[in-house]
């Protein structure tokens, strides 16, 4: 039988189709010549003739090599083999899972066929990349070429939201997450990318507080290959232009001034003052636990937390409020107010209900009172206005909103009372422009048991956000912790480095065998992505960052807004601003 019709590109074969091994539509394998070779995530290709039907080309991804000494069979023959007292020989064979057939006739490989390495326009079919109308790089392949997301899946066109896994510190869950964003933004696969926003939570440390400083690795001897990796992909080795910063008040400091260290100024202090809180009714928020949901005094904060819309009267211009004619300025104010009417036998009536008894009305103290101190600088009446911002992606592409340095019960607080009022304010503007919302340990915040406002606020913009212009790129180290309708949702999902126990689990069923073995050794940088269109998640490694990812990696200062190509610079940006609306 005929081996398959000639290949018309350029490029010798590598191989031909495995004879001895079944080949299908969907897996074949190919025998390499002794002078080629093929590597794991290399693309394939090989034609065959189908009677009546022009030549099928069969494209595929390498997810398995072996080699073995073809004429050995015991252990110790590999001693001999090599002394040349045995005859034998090694051969290597590849595993290729098919990506695609073209034109869609499912045969399999002809035995005997040889086999390409794909290349060129071949590799982008075989991948899909001709068909993506609007391409995003999320970082260069195996053989050094660019790899690419269809925008189609990240922008709610056809799907949406990211799923991003791996163990912490290791799996560079954070990095890849900002170089999609960038790529995003500045690679021109989105057409209004200026209408484009990103909502980051950080949790860990300072780190997010410099992106719009260059990386000093820019200017050290490794800068040039930097800039060509970047220029490879089709980006721009810079900083962000556009970004806004967001830290809680310093504790016990009534002068409003954010709390954090390495950057001394362009951070913006946040917190809600008693009237926000009593009027948007965000008790419930204080409440985040996903346990507390499923406990009969939820009914007591949904309770008081209309009491308190009702009642309370902003006072003053520091956001203080007056209830039932009293005055609270701190949020110790506050619960203390509460729990004098809920443990009064008249008043608690009317603040917890008639039918509440006193043994719900003590569970809901006991909780509200464990939240003073993770909350008390968050929530205030005490400080001046002038200082402040609430927490809002106007007026930046990129807003960094830093919680390393609040009790995790108030990052919970801040979390669920940002996302829902983001969401609230998209669904009123419409779905013109995109806000990507950035959020790691996904599964802190909305766990695969129980319920919470801030579970539930996640899973609303998981299953319709991107109607909204929603999208959710959630990162964490187990995805078979997190909600399952939110990774379901999740179009994109993206995989570094995993602990053991945790690749064997189904969340990662996306994954063939081999790759999850290689995700318990990939080396930082490295990730596994997995898109609708292309049946194998692709390997790719992605450029180190050129923004400084924490205060010893800054070099140039911040992009003057408006300078074209980063080429103006403010060198007074460090320097510590001045409030417009203070009078001298």
């Amino acid at each position: 039988m005929p081996s398959g019709p000639e290949k018309t590109t350029s490029g010798p074969p590598v191989g031909r189709v495995v004879g001895t091994e079944d080949s299908t539509p969907l897996l074949f394998s190919v025998a390499l010549d002794q002078d080629a070779y093929l590597q794991l995530d290399d693309v394939v290709v090989t034609v065959r003739a189908v009677p009546g039907r022009e030549p099928v080309a069969t494209a595929g991804v390498v997810t398995e090599v072996r080699a073995r000494h073809e004429g050995a069979t015991y252990g110790s023959d590999v001693f001999l083999i090599a002394d040349g007292v045995l005859p034998a020989q090694v051969q290597e064979i590849a595993e290729v899972t098919t990506t695609r057939v073209d034109p869609e006739v499912y045969v399999p490989p002809w035995p005997g066929a040889f086999a390409y390495r794909a290349t060129g326009e071949e590799r982008a079919k075989a991948l899909y990349f001709d068909q993506m109308e609007h391409k995003v790089a999320a970082g260069l392949g195996r053989d050094g070429d660019p790899i690419y997301l269809n925008l189609e899946f990240l922008d709610g066109t056809r799907g949406g939201h990211v799923s991003i896994s791996g163990i912490s510190g290791v799996a560079t869950k954070t990095s890849f997450a900002l170089f999609l964003l960038y790529s995003i933004f500045t690679g021109g696969a989105l057409k209004n990318a200026l209408n484009a926003k990103a909502l980051i939570f950080s949790v860990k440390g300072e780190d997010l507080l410099f992106l719009d400083h260059a990386n000093r690795k820019l200017d050290s001897g490794d800068g040039d290959d930097l800039r060509a990796a970047y220029a490879t992909l089709g980006l721009e080795a810079r900083p962000f232009a556009s970004v806004g910063f967001f830290a809680p008040p310093t504790p016990d400091d009534l002068t409003g001034r954010p709390h954090v260290v390495g950057r001394t100024s362009g951070v913006s202090a946040f917190w809600w003052t008693l009237a926000e809180f009593c009027s948007g009714e965000l008790l419930p928020y204080v409440f985040a636990d996903a346990e507390d949901e499923r406990n009969q005094y939820t009914m007591v904060i949904h309770q008081v937390a209309a009491r308190l819309r009702r009642e309370a009267v902003a006072t003053g211009h520091d956001g203080a409020v007056t209830v039932e004619g009293r005055l609270l300025r701190t949020y110790d104010d506050l619960i203390e107010f509460l729990s004098d009417r809920l443990t009064d036998e008249d008043a608690r009536r009317n603040w917890a209900g008639p039918v509440t008894g006193t043994g719900t009305v003590n569970a809901f103290l006991r909780r509200l009172r464990s939240s003073l101190k993770p909350l008390r600088s968050v929530v205030r009446g005490d400080l001046p206005s002038s200082g402040r911002r609430l927490v809002t992606t106007e007026g930046q592409q990129l807003t960094v909103v830093d919680l390393h340095n609040l009790p995790e019960r108030a990052q919970r607080f801040v979390v669920g009372v940002v996302l829902a009022a983001e969401t609230a304010r998209k669904e009123a503007a419409g779905a013109g422009g995109l806000l990507f919302t950035m959020l790691d340990e996904l599964n802190k915040y909305a766990p695969r048991e129980g319920s919470s406002p801030i579970k539930e606020v996640l899973l609303d913009i998981a299953e319709r956000g991107r109607s909204l212009g929603i999208i959710l790129i959630g990162a964490q180290q187990t995805a078979s912790e997190v909600e399952r309708r939110i990774v379901s949702n999740s179009s994109v999902k993206v995989v570094g480095r995993l602990d053991p126990a945790e690749a064997g689990r189904p969340e990662y069923g996306f994954l063939p065998p081999s790759q999850r073995a290689r995700a318990v050794l990939a080396k930082p940088g490295t990730m596994f992505v997995s898109q609708p269109e292309i049946p194998v998640p692709l390997a790719v490694e992605f450029p180190f960052p050129a923004w400084a990812t924490r205060e010893s990696e800054t070099g140039a200062p911040p992009v003057v807004a408006g300078a074209r190509n980063g080429a103006s610079r403010d060198p007074f940006a460090r320097l510590p601003a001045v409030d417009d609306d203070i009078p001298f």
